[in-house]
């Protein structure tokens, strides 16, 4: 009889595990987006639950979907964690391949308006748009129409520059280490930014924390270093990263009382 239970509830653990598997299953996809208007290879890699496309499929819910916007001389496929951390929650993730190898490098001009990578950034916005174009074709299911926008670094300045021209489009941006362009104090998107320790953005990208808390933007000074907020950096700061996401999303979107700046303990 011992050994009758102890196969029945094996069998149940079994099966338990097998439908949480399929659940949790996520297909992973790459594309190779060509777009002629910039002579420009555009490489987006897709993520997204099974058992949610199914449903989007079904008609029964529209997929949200967020961009992923690497930094400079990072690639798109490393930041796996946030990745994961949307596809768990029933997003279609795209990460854009925004630099490409016959790329020139970047050049900072002192003086000039975003020290001269704005051309950069809206090649970034153009190439948003067009990805967006062509998933709407793919994933027809898909909520194109409420973006979730998140970036590194050179990746967070596009995404951010992205929703200051497109704000119809977009339902929140979170950045790590936006250091270039600056958040708009008018939209009504929420806004989440991670601040490295030892990376400094440029006079008036920040807003101090009066205009953050009445514009709804939150602002986590964390201690991890500017390169570490990517597959790059340590599991404690990617754990930090995720579990302040999590609670980010699952907050009420029209809560009417906007948080601010939050100090992150060390790790």
């Amino acid at each position: 009889m011992k050994r009758l239970l102890i196969s029945i509830c094996l069998g149940f653990l079994i099966v338990a595990a097998y439908f949480a598997a399929v659940q949790l299953a996520i297909r992973h996809a790459t594309f190779d987006f060509y777009d002629a208007s910039l002579g420009r290879l555009i490489a987006v890699d897709v993520a997204v639950r099974r058992d949610s496309e199914l449903r989007a499929m079904a008609g029964l819910k529209d997929l949200p979907v967020v961009i992923i916007n690497h930094a400079n001389t990072v690639k798109s496929s490393e930041y796996s964690f946030i990745v994961n951390l949307f596809a768990r929650r029933g997003y279609l993730v795209a990460c854009i391949q925004h630099d490409l190898p016959t790329d020139p490098p970047l050049v900072t001009v002192a003086g000039a308006l975003y020290v001269g990578r704005l051309q950069l950034y809206e090649r970034g916005v153009a190439n948003i748009l067009y990805t967006v174009d062509k998933l709407k074709k793919i994933e027809p299911h898909a909520d194109f129409g409420h973006l979730t926008l998140i970036g590194h670094s050179t990746g967070a300045d596009i995404s951010v520059l992205f929703a200051r021209q497109n704000p119809d489009l977009v339902e929140a941006v979170i950045t790590l280490d936006n250091l270039r362009v600056p958040f708009s104090l008018l939209n009504k998107f929420r806004t989440l930014s991670f601040r490295s320790k030892d990376w400094k953005a440029d006079p008036g990208v920040v807003p101090d924390e009066a205009d953050a808390k009445k514009a709804g933007i939150e602002i986590i000074r964390t201690d991890a270093q500017h390169v570490e907020m990517s597959d790059r950096g340590p599991d404690r700061v990617k754990l930090d990263i995720e579990g302040s996401i999590t609670r980010f999303l699952n907050e009420n979107a029209s809560e009417p009382n906007p948080r601010t700046t939050v100090d992150v303990p060390s790790g």
